[in-house]
């Protein structure tokens, strides 16, 4: 081999080891951040200066400035005394007991009444806390005997929710909000009863919760209907560990919470992320608006339905640009900056609010332009004669680029949001589950999850109160007529129920 193709060849192989370094340190950066940067999506810093030069650039009126200035904030947590009960900063309702106790002083008490006038009293307030506490129900049911037949009668058994089950649905109901609300697993729930004196089996604790869930299934089946209902839906999966698959090992399941225009959320639960699940979970009576991140399965089910509309998550497609901030600053402050002016103008939506015709207005007055500017920048980026392939905004760029048409969904219909947030912030719950309870030994164990946790994020939506609610629809469930089963879930239990739900013996027995 000649010195010149030697020479050639150790070019080239330094090329391609410089590219798979500079690779490789992007992602080591990126992983940096996931461990130590911020958490937080929110732009912190939009320069005045590089905004107003880059929309005067792209041919875009500068937006109306912001209530605040946008610069760095250092962010000083104030203390707010609205509504304090005292200068101490203790908050609390109508709700909250209190137990008031008379402290006296001896001496000043021993003072005759001649001496003294009493002119008012001065208030201190402690915030207190009980132990976790269990008790029992004793139900003391007297028999007669009837002289002339001999028959032996009694006040009929209280009703009980689970058959030949000795916990009370306070219990159920207690057990079910601190496993799937407070994450606390039954373990540790076995352990607080174990301390508190009482005996009962683990396994006893993990019957009787699937067996409620399981008179909750009716209810879930109908919120789920009533959310394909829905004419915008946005839709995502999580995953979650279910079904023991070998020594020590786990299988892989996913959840795919729905989230309907009634603030309603379910979580359907799939061995897989498989394509299929989509069509199989929306069915083809769904026509409306898909919203999802850019995983390519919404896309496949939009296409294959036509009257299905597809729109993508604007958030999603910042985290792309976010990522490529370490190779390309200045250009990746630039997208960002355009991304957060549409932001700030669906914040002005919020604060007004807009709604209808009035929001679609205002979207297509103040955001299209944005979006069009976006595009126009995306364009220029592309013909850079420096932008490698393998540069993390040519993937930003081809990612936010080949979703075009459904990244405009929003301007076209009001009722769109800009992104899957309000999806992300709801499905909490199972990522936090993850972190407690780690994992469900079965897939049915997993279905199961799905069904309580899609009732307790919807009243968590719906501002109800989970345990006073699973206490009530654990009792009206099997008084219910089936076919009006839609009125126990959250959204309607609130608006018939609420007022007067039903409660357990051991609350009438402290009234």
């Amino acid at each position: 081999m000649s010195t010149a193709l030697r020479i050639a060849e150790l070019e080239q192989t330094n090329a391609q080891l410089s590219a798979r370094v500079d690779v490789l340190t992007q992602q080591l950066d990126w992983f940096k951040r996931q461990l130590f940067g911020t958490k937080s999506e929110k732009q912190r810093l939009i320069d005045p200066a590089v905004q107003g030069n880059l929309l005067a650039t792209l041919g875009v009126a500068t937006p109306p400035p912001q209530n605040t200035p946008a610069q760095t904030v250092t962010y000083t947590r104030r203390k707010a005394r609205d509504n304090a009960v005292t200068d101490s900063g203790l908050r609390f309702d109508a709700t909250v007991p209190v137990n008031t106790i008379v402290i006296g002083d001896p001496a000043i008490e021993a003072l005759p009444a001649s001496v003294r006038e009493r002119i008012g009293e001065k208030v201190t307030y402690r915030l207190a806390q009980r132990p976790a506490s269990y008790e029992v129900l004793k139900y003391v049911r007297t028999v007669y005997k009837i002289l002339a037949t001999q028959e032996i009668i009694t006040t009929a058994s209280p009703a009980t929710v689970l058959d030949k089950c000795v916990a009370d649905v306070s219990l159920l109901g207690g057990i079910l909000t601190d496993k799937f609300l407070y994450h606390l697993p039954l373990y540790r729930q076995h352990q607080r009863l174990s301390a508190a004196g009482i005996q009962v089996s683990r396994g006893s604790l993990t019957n009787w919760s699937s067996r409620a869930i399981d008179l909750l299934e009716p209810i879930y089946a109908a919120q789920c209907a009533h959310v394909l209902q829905s004419r915008v839906l946005a839709m995502d999966e999580t995953p979650i560990k279910a079904g023991r698959q070998g020594q020590g090992k786990m299988r892989q399941g996913y959840f795919w919470p729905i989230y309907g225009e009634a603030n309603e959320i379910v979580f359907p639960f799939a061995t897989s992320r498989s394509h299929s699940h989509v069509q199989a979970f929306l069915g083809k009576s769904f026509a409306g608006t898909l919203l999802s991140d850019g995983y390519d399965a919404y896309a496949a089910y939009a296409r294959n339905n036509t009257e299905v509309t597809h729109a993508e998550c604007w958030a999603h497609c910042r985290r792309h640009f976010e990522e490529a901030k370490e190779a390309e600053p200045a250009a990746v402050t630039e997208a960002l900056a355009l991304i957060a002016m549409l932001y700030r103008h669906e914040q002005v939506i919020r604060d007004h609010p807009l709604e209808g015709e009035q929001k679609l207005a205002y979207r297509t007055q103040h955001s299209e332009p944005i979006v069009q500017a976006f595009w126009r920048w995306c364009d220029d980026q592309c013909h850079r004669p420096d932008l490698l392939p393998g540069n993390p905004l040519s993937k930003a760029l081809k990612y936010a680029r080949q979703r075009r048409v459904s990244l405009q969904a929003f301007l076209s219909n009001p009722e769109v949001p800009i992104d899957t947030n309000h999806l992300e912030r709801a499905l909490r719950a199972i990522p936090m589950g993850r972190r407690n309870w780690l994992f469900c030994w079965t897939e049915l164990g997993a279905k199961q999850v799905g069904i309580i946790q899609s009732l307790i994020a919807t009243c968590k939506l719906h501002e109800v109160d989970v345990y006073t609610y699973l206490v009530d629809v654990l009792q009206r469930v099997s008084q219910h007529p089936a076919r009006d089963v839609i009125d126990l879930t959250p959204r309607v239990w609130k608006a018939k129920f609420a007022h007067a739900p039903m409660k357990s013996d051991v609350v009438l027995a402290d009234q």
